[in-house]
């Protein structure tokens, strides 16, 4: 599976398969058929698209010479129909093939697309009359296409190409490009698969599961599988394929997965028991509230583990106000107690920041050692961030390095190689998705005399099983679904712009708000300066309706019906020192209204804040309208979300907006995210550094095949951890996460 290609097949179709990637003879078996065609069947494919490389299966249903009106001669129009859609091709020089191309025959074309005046045309494209139990159709006609089909053939059958490969009962059809086409791929595939047999036997390499597994989940062998799943004879052989081809794709992730996570129970981290009227209880007894039964449980297991010599990997995910900061920040104390500093990584200035003030005031003078109002035995919070003045900055890194500080909230400043700190025993990283992993890699390699910080992960994106079993399969989950007492419920309405009353009343509804002493945001898309919009008119897209800036929004309201209000914006581009006086003025209710970009979206705690308008919500994907809508509704008054949207009534984007108006359960929105912007962006993180991507695993629909595959790698790993007695397995893993990914999941 390993060998080069061009040891079977000749240079040219070694050049043509390497323009997708494709190099030796695993890549191309596993290079799947986007579809099947039926002998007897049309295609039931997608409507194609503009400039897209298209192969068409369908019937004739005319065919004419047209005399051209600019010059001189005629050229052949052809109409293709496969049930669904109706095709043009178009033929110049036809004299030769319009004897073929007749109305009622059977056949292939592929050609770029054009879509002209609602049509589809094909302009000259390859085509191929198929046999159609015609017995005038005695063997396959048509143009340079076949020439491939026909040499495969000759290979494959020793000279009888009589109909070619195209009289099987099902025809793959695989993903192509102008630079290499169906049939080529189809040929090399049927090469190398005849190179491969001898004397009717198929060479067999060693499967990654016994015979026994395989009978007990009903499975065939991965060989028989790849062969199947190109040269099938029923459906049946395409299902059983499939399903076990699907089994492959989750046993390699998991795979990988349990490596990490049992090569890191070999690594060793500073031992954090608790310790009894340390920070950590004095933080408890101040609370003017009971943590809720999820915070304590939760508690409970990162305790157990930060008191183990074995570093902590843990993902914490939770409902939007469900108390994730103070569950980190007891687990960080804890931390602290025992002689060694946190850092806690922020995305955004504006959510370190908001961090840092909560930490402090949680804390009060439980934070403030080296200061006169200090606590007995209090320590220190740090605040680094790339725009903080120089003397700040060297203030920050000495308490950083002399362990003066032992709680460090940063953003990627903490990265930095002149960070170094005094003995630090955990990182949080919040929104954990933000981040790159060599970024968090950096942190995690700070540790003093070889020790392995603890590690937390926090993300308000509730993320469905399924996922987390894959893209966070190495680390150990935590669920806060179960929101603090007191915190009061979020209405949210999707208000339709184009309708001016409905819009003037949505300032109305802002202005009693504001006018019953409770504040406002207001969510814009993008921010509107000069560099965005030079940026934006280089864009493909800027034919797109525009959507409304920070800038015009907070100057249409100034000089509206909110005028008379104290209105601030809020954005990415302002420097820190205004970024922050903005939030600390609205935090302290100086700020009646804040027009601001999605830096809000996450961290920032306002309890007056009880309004949120949406501007273009159709433009913010599912969860990230949940997470937004999550800044209001955090004191004693309701929530109010208002989602402002030009999208169609009937139209995809609409039905994100009105599932987030539906409900506030941010699991069920998180699948309703999966399922609309496609489990590739999910597994992006996995298919990084290769063109080869997972073509069968769906993260909705498969939990049992990735939980039986997550168990079942947990078991061989955990008695091989570097698979030496399991080479097949091994060679699965390389063969579908290819080396690239593999180190992709090693580091993230």
């Amino acid at each position: 599976m390993s060998d080069a290609l061009d040891t079977i097949l000749d240079p040219k179709s070694v050049a043509r398969l390497e323009s997708i990637s494709v190099s030796t003879v695993g890549e191309l078996l596993r290079y799947v058929p986007r579809r099947y065609v039926r002998q007897g069947q049309l295609s039931d494919d997608d409507m194609p698209v503009d400039d897209e490389w298209a192969t068409v299966v369908g019937r004739i249903t005319g065919s004419r010479m047209i005399q051209m009106r600019k010059r001189h001669g005629q050229f052949l129009k052809v109409t293709v129909t496969d049930d669904n859609h109706t095709y043009e091709a178009n033929f110049f020089n036809a004299r030769f093939i319009q004897h073929q191309l007749k109305s009622g025959a059977r056949v292939m074309m592929a050609g770029k697309v054009k879509i002209f005046q609602g049509k589809v045309q094909l302009s000259h494209p390859e085509w191929a009359v198929l046999p159609d139990g015609d017995p005038e159709v005695d063997r396959v006609v048509g143009s340079a296409m076949l020439s491939e089909m026909y040499a495969v053939e000759a290979e494959v059958t020793g000279g009888d190409v009589e109909l070619a490969g195209l009289d099987r009962p099902i025809v793959p059809i695989y993903p192509s490009t102008k630079e290499i086409q169906t049939w080529h791929i189809w040929g090399a595939i049927r090469r190398v698969l005849a190179a491969l047999e001898t004397d009717g036997t198929r060479a067999a390499t060693e499967d990654a599961l016994t015979p026994e597994q395989r009978a007990h989940r009903g499975l065939i062998s991965t060989d028989d599988a790849l062969v199947r799943i190109h040269l099938p004879d029923t459906e049946d052989d395409i299902d059983t394929a499939r399903t076990r081809l699907k089994f492959d794709e989750a046993l390699a992730i998991q795979t990988v997965l349990a490596q990490r996570r049992i090569a890191g129970r070999g690594e060793s981290a500073p031992a954090c028991p608790h310790v009894v009227g340390g920070l950590e209880d004095r933080l408890l007894e101040r609370l003017p509230f009971t943590l809720t039964d999820g915070q304590q449980a939760v508690v409970g297991e990162i305790a157990e583990e930060l008191g183990s010599d074995s570093p902590m990997s843990r993902l914490l995910q939770g409902e939007v106000g469900s108390g994730k900061t103070l569950v980190s920040l007891l687990a960080m104390l804890r931390v602290v107690d025992n002689g060694h500093q946190c850092a806690i990584l922020a995305p955004t200035e504006v959510l370190a920041a908001q961090h840092y003030r909560t930490m402090r005031k949680m804390l009060g003078d439980l934070a403030e050692a080296g200061e006169l109002s200090a606590a007995e035995r209090a320590t220190k919070i740090a605040l680094l961030t790339g725009s903080m003045k120089t003397a700040g900055k060297r203030q920050t890194l000495l308490d950083v390095v002399t362990g003066t500080a032992g709680i460090v909230v940063g953003t990627h400043a903490l990265l930095e190689e002149n960070v170094t700190f005094f003995d630090l025993g955990m990182v949080v990283v919040d929104e954990q998705h933000r981040f790159g992993v060599e970024q968090r890699d950096v942190l995690r390699a700070k540790g003093r005399d070889g020790l392995m910080p603890h590690f937390l992960v926090m993300t308000a994106t509730p993320i469905p099983r399924t996922v987390a079993m894959t893209v966070f399969g190495d680390l150990e989950t935590s669920v806060l679904t179960e929101l603090p007492r007191g915190r009061q419920p979020i209405s949210t309405s999707v208000v339709p712009m184009g309708n001016a009353s409905w819009v003037d009343r949505v300032w109305a509804r802002a202005a009693e708000e504001i006018g019953a002493g409770r504040q406002v945001y207001v969510v814009c898309s993008r921010i509107g300066d000069d560099a965005e919009d030079k940026k934006s008119r280089r864009s493909a897209d800027s034919e797109a309706p525009k959507s409304t800036s920070v800038l015009d929004q907070y100057a249409e309201l100034l000089a509206g019906p909110l005028g008379g209000f104290r209105i601030e914006m809020l954005h990415g581009r302002l420097p820190a020192d205004e970024k922050n006086a903005v939030m600390d003025a609205f935090g302290r209710g100086e700020v009646d209204l804040v027009v601001s970009t999605t830096v809000i979206e996450v961290g920032v705690d306002v309890p007056n804040a009880t309004m949120m308008v949406i501007v273009d919500a159709e433009r913010f994907g599912v969860s990230q309208l949940h997470q937004l809508r999550g800044r209001v509704g955090r004191g004693g008054h309701p929530g109010l979300c208002l989602l402002m949207s030009a999208a169609p009534q009937i139209s995809q984007a609409m039905q994100r907006l009105r599932a987030v108006q539906e409900s506030n359960d941010g699991f069920e929105l998180a699948r309703v995210d999966l399922e609309q912007r496609r489990e590739g962006d999910v597994l992006g993180s996995l298919q990084s550094g290769g063109t080869s991507s997972l073509r069968f695993l769906s993260l909705l629909s498969d939990a049992e095949v990735i939980a039986d595959a997550r168990e079942f790698a947990d078991e061989i790993v955990g008695a091989d951890l570097p698979l030496a007695d399991h080479r097949p397995l091994a060679d699965l893993v390389d063969a579908i996460l290819v080396p690239s990914k593999v180190e992709y999941l090693d580091k993230s």
